[in-house]
This record gives structure tokens, C-alpha cells and sequence, in this order.
């Protein structure tokens, strides 16, 4: 079985624009290479939000790269980017956006959200490329609810949502540059379950509501974070309550990461020339798209 590494708390929650109150549950500030590929993640619990009379969210800002993984449980997001594409993602859907070269967006509560009200819950993951991607065109993927294939697991423990990368032969709509899998598990109280991951590849876990058991040996909690080893074999979960648990892992990218703000890149010179390339209007302009 593989080694559970370390089982940590969130962190104080933040806000990101007026409309995602989230906890940074790892960046590469706190964990560095060690969950590479992966470089961020920030997790917004579930919040009640009253109606409003404008949108709340995060205005326009730039990113060069990387690509974001948005995933909606509840309320409603709406995006658009300096490439022309826009979503709209409710409760179930995801938005891959690849950065790369350059590229601006938006992310703000939907109209109806905004109007009626709600409970806003997701999660927003950054995932590096590799650098000889890094410069490629931008790009977006709309990955919803009815696309991404459910997987029921053995004595109705519950079930697994493949994002990307594959389970039990159920494979995931997520292109990726890089081997990725990213399950989103919902385990039944009593349920108990083993997945088995790629060896090499980084491993965590979001334990975003319930009280699992990871590997018969630690409890993890509501907005609680596992890191396992990257040898090993599977992992065990099993849930006290009903559980839901966002499982990542991805192979290694062996280069440098510097980070800088919203661009992650493998030098500081590439990361000045990014400052530099936005201050010059080459990551596009919203405006054209309104």
C-alpha cells in the first residue's frame, strides 16, 4: 500500500475578485515541487450567497503557463477569454482552460446566480506544462456533467467521476499534455474502496465533506488535504459518513517552476519577458468579444 505521507489542515480561507472565498489547500510556495505536476489548488467550500444586483467573481486577468481546472458542485460560473471562447458551467461540469502563451479571462457568478441566489462550491486547480508547451496557442475544453463517465464501485461503496486519465476502463473527456488522472469520488457512509494510481505519479487527496479513513490508519475531515508516496500501490479509503473526495495524480515534470502571480514558467527571464508581453497587449483583449 502506498505510504500516506501527510495529512494537513486547510489554510486560513482568502478571497479571489468578490465572488470565490477560498482556501489554497497547496501552491508552490508551501509544497514546491513535490506535487508537481500540479501547482495550485483552491478550494471554495460551500458558501450561501443572497441575490445581488451585479455579478460578483474575478475580472479580467492574465495567465501564461499552465492550464486552470474549474470544477463546479454548486451554484453556477460563467467565463470568457481573449480567444473568443466562453462557458457556462453549472453543478457537475468542468472548464479546462490552457493557458499557455497567453491569454486573459474572466470568471463571474452566472446572471442567474447573481439574481436568484444560491450556494457556490468548487474547486480550481492549476496543472504546469511541460516547457516545450508552455508557448503553444491558448485553448479551452467545456467538460460537462453528461459527457465526464461514472464508474460505480464494487459493493456499492459509491462512485467515481473520471475527469481525466482513466478508471476501470472509463476514460475521462480531459485532453491533457501530460499523464493526469483527476477523479471525483463520492463514497457511501460504510463504503470502502481501492484505487490504484500509476507508480511514479504524484498522489493527493481533497477530502472536501465527510470523515474517511485513509489506508486503515489516518482520518482526514471536511477540507482536509492527503499526500501519499509516488511508489507504492493503491490507496484505501473508506467513509464513517457519506464522503466526497477529489483524488488527483500525475506524472512528474522534472524542470524548474517560477511561479510569478497569475504566470508559471521556468525562468525569471521568461517570467519578466511574460510581464512584458502583457504590458504590450499580446495576450489580447476581452473587448473584442463583448
Amino acid at each position: 500500500m502506498r505510504k500516506l505521507i501527510v495529512v494537513q489542515d486547510a489554510p486560513r480561507p482568502h478571497w479571489v475578485g468578490d465572488g470565490f472565498p477560498v482556501r489554497s489547500m497547496f501552491s508552490p510556495q508551501t509544497h514546491g515541487a513535490n506535487l508537481s505536476p500540479f501547482i495550485l489548488l483552491d478550494y471554495a467550500p460551500p458558501t450561501e450567497f443572497g441575490p445581488a444586483p451585479k455579478k460578483r467573481g474575478v475580472g479580467v486577468h492574465p495567465h501564461r503557463g499552465f492550464e486552470t481546472v474549474t470544477i463546479v458542485y454548486a451554484g453556477e460560473v460563467d467565463h470568457r477569454d481573449s480567444t473568443g471562447n466562453g462557458g457556462h458551467i453549472g453543478p457537475g461540469d468542468v472548464q479546462w482552460m490552457t493557458a499557455a502563451s497567453g491569454i486573459l479571462h474572466e470568471e463571474f457568478h452566472s446572471a442567474a446566480f447573481t439574481q436568484n441566489g444560491g450556494v457556490m462550491e468548487m474547486v480550481q486547480l492549476w496543472v504546469n506544462l511541460p516547457a516545450k508547451d508552455k508557448m503553444l496557442p491558448p485553448g479551452y475544453q467545456t467538460l460537462l456533467d453528461a459527457e465526464i463517465p461514472p464508474v460505480e464501485l464494487e459493493n456499492g461503496a459509491g462512485r467515481v467521476r473520471v475527469i481525466a486519465g482513466e478508471y476501470a476502463g472509463a476514460h475521462g473527456p480531459a485532453k491533457t499534455f501530460t499523464p493526469i488522472n483527476i477523479w471525483d469520488v463520492r463514497l457511501n457512509a460504510g463504503g470502502k474502496a481501492s484505487f490504484a494510481l500509476p507508480e511514479g505519479h504524484t498522489l493527493a487527496a481533497l477530502v472536501q465533506s465527510g470523515t474517511v479513513l485513509l489506508n486503515g490508519e489516518s482520518i482526514a475531515r471536511d477540507a482536509q488535504f492527503a499526500v501519499f508516496a509516488r511508489e507504492g500501490g493503491a490507496i484505501e479509503i473508506e467513509a464513517n459518513t457519506d464522503a466526497k473526495v477529489l483524488i488527483l495524480s500525475g506524472a512528474p515534470i522534472e524542470e524548474p517552476v517560477v511561479q510569478y502571480g497569475p504566470f508559471v514558467m521556468n525562468t525569471e527571464a521568461e517570467i519578466h519577458q511574460a510581464i512584458a508581453d502583457f504590458n504590450a497587449g499580446k495576450f489580447g483583449d476581452l473587448r473584442a468579444f463583448a
